[in-house]
C-alpha cells in the first residue's frame, strides 16, 4: 500500500464536531486500561461525573454516561421517558430537531412538532400554544435542541421554560446541549431543565464515542413509571455505585481518561473565560462572513444576531455555487476542513466550526484558508474578510467596539 505523502504542518479542523483534541487529552488517553476492580478507575469515573455536574451547573441531577454518540443519548432519553403512544413536543430548530423527532417516532412515540422558519430560532409562542391546547396534559416532555449545528442557531432556553410555566404544563423540559455545553452559557438548575444530554466530541474536546444524560428527580419518577422495556439505556440499572453497572458492562476507559483531562482544562481556564473566548472567536467569524457577504454571493444563515451560535457559523450560498467544491478546495489546497450543509440545507450552505480547543490565531488561519478557497472558486466576496475578523478580535482584546 502506497502511503499518503506527508503534508507539512497540520490540517485545520473546523467542523462543529468532531473538534480538535488538545494534546493534554490525547496524552491522558494514552494510559493503559485498568482492571475493573481498580479503585483508581472508580476515582476517574467519579471525577467525570462531578466535573459534568459542575459544568452543567446542577447539584440535583444524576449523571449517566454511555459509550455512544449524541444519537445514543437521544435514544436513552426516549427509552426512559416515553412509552409507545405517549406524546412529546419537539421544538423546531431544523435538521437536528427533526432527526430527534424521527428517532422518537421510530421508537413508538407520538411526536408533536412546532414549525421552524429558516434563519430564525424556536417559535416560542407556537410552543406555548401547543402546551395550552394540551388540556389533558398528554405531553410527557418537551424536547429542545439548544444549538442546532446544521443551522448555526442557538435558541433562548429561558423563554421556553417561561412558556412551560405560563401554560402551567407539567411536561418535562429536556435539553440537548451537545453543541453548546462548554461554549455557550448554560445552567441546568437555574433554567429548570429536568433532563440534559450531551456528547464528548464538541465543546468537551474529546474524541467521539462518549455521551451523557443528566436527569433530576422529576425525570427519574417519570422513568420509573414508564413500562417500556429497556436494559442498556435504563437509568435505574445504572444508578449504582459499581462502575460496571454504571456502564452496563466495561466502561470506555480511554474516553473517560480524556474527559477527566478535558474537564480539568476547562476549569483551569475558568468557565467564564471559556464562554468569553467562544464569544470573541465567534464574533470574528461573523465579522468575516459579513464582509464576504458584500459580494452578494454569501450571507449569514441566521437572521437574528442574538441567535447566532458561538459554536458554529452557517453560511448561505447563492444559487449556482457548489459549497462542496468549495470545501474540497479549502481542505485539499489550503488544509482547512470545514463542514457542509445538512438535511434541507445540503447544497445551500457551508459551516465553519469554532468551538472547543480554539484560539484567535487558529480562527484567523481558518478564515484565511476559506477566503483563499473562495477566491480560487471565483465566488464574489467583499474585500477584507480576514481584516474584519482581525479588527473584531483586536477590539475585543483592547475593549474597543
Amino acid at each position: 500500500m502506497t502511503p499518503h505523502p506527508r503534508i507539512p504542518g497540520h490540517r485545520f479542523l473546523h467542523s462543529p464536531g468532531p473538534t480538535r483534541v488538545p494534546d493534554e487529552v490525547m496524552d491522558a488517553m494514552r494510559r493503559q486500561p485498568m482492571d475493573l476492580a481498580d479503585p483508581r478507575l472508580d476515582r476517574v469515573i467519579q471525577a467525570c461525573e462531578a466535573g459534568l455536574k459542575a459544568l452543567l451547573q446542577t447539584t440535583t441531577a444524576d449523571v449517566f454516561m454511555y459509550a455512544c454518540n449524541g444519537h445514543g443519548a437521544w435514544e436513552a432519553v426516549i427509552a426512559n421517558l416515553l412509552a409507545p403512544g405517549q406524546q412529546v413536543l419537539i421544538a423546531g430548530t431544523g435538521h437536528f430537531s427533526e432527526s430527534w423527532a424521527v428517532q422518537a417516532e421510530a421508537m413508538g412515540a407520538k411526536v408533536l412538532r412546532t414549525p421552524w422558519r429558516e434563519g430564525y430560532p424556536i417559535d416560542v409562542p407556537a410552543m406555548e400554544a401547543a402546551l395550552r391546547a394540551d388540556t389533558a396534559h398528554a405531553i410527557v416532555a418537551v424536547f429542545v435542541v439548544h444549538t442546532d449545528t446544521a443551522s448555526g442557531m442557538t435558541s433562548d432556553l429561558a423563554s421556553i421554560r417561561q412558556a412551560l410555566d405560563a401554560a402551567a404544563h407539567p411536561a418535562l423540559l429536556v435539553v440537548d446541549v451537545v453543541a453548546s455545553l462548554g461554549a455557550a452559557p448554560f445552567a441546568m438548575d437555574t433554567l429548570g431543565a429536568n433532563v440534559v444530554l450531551g456528547a464528548s466530541q464538541k465543546g468537551l474536546m474529546v474524541p467521539p464515542g462518549l455521551a451523557f444524560v443528566a436527569a433530576d428527580s422529576a425525570a427519574m419518577k417519570v422513568a420509573a413509571a414508564n413500562p417500556s422495556p429497556r436494559f442498556y439505556w435504563d437509568w435505574a440499572r445504572r444508578q449504582s455505585p459499581l462502575s460496571y453497572r454504571k456502564f452496563c458492562g466495561t466502561p470506555p476507559q480511554s474516553l473517560l481518561f480524556g474527559l477527566e483531562a478535558a474537564l480539568g482544562l476547562i476549569f483551569h481556564e475558568g468557565l467564564e473565560h471559556v464562554i468569553a473566548r467562544h464569544q470573541m472567536i465567534a464574533g470574528a467569524v461573523h465579522a468575516a462572513v459579513e464582509a464576504w457577504s458584500e459580494g452578494g454571493a454569501l450571507s449569514l444563515f441566521v437572521r437574528e444576531p442574538a441567535a447566532r451560535s458561538v459554536s458554529v457559523t452557517t453560511v448561505s450560498v447563492a444559487a449556482g455555487i457548489d459549497p462542496e467544491a468549495l470545501r474540497s478546495v479549502a481542505r485539499e489546497q489550503f488544509q482547512v476542513a470545514i463542514a457542509g450543509g445538512l438535511g434541507p440545507l445540503a447544497g445551500r450552505t457551508f459551516r465553519i466550526g469554532h468551538l472547543g480547543d480554539m484560539n484567535p490565531a487558529m480562527i484567523l488561519g481558518c478564515l484565511a484558508g476559506v477566503e483563499a478557497a473562495l477566491r480560487v472558486q471565483g465566488i464574489p466576496i467583499g474585500s477584507g474578510g480576514v481584516q474584519h475578523a482581525v479588527a473584531a478580535l483586536a477590539g475585543e482584546v483592547t475593549g474597543k467596539r
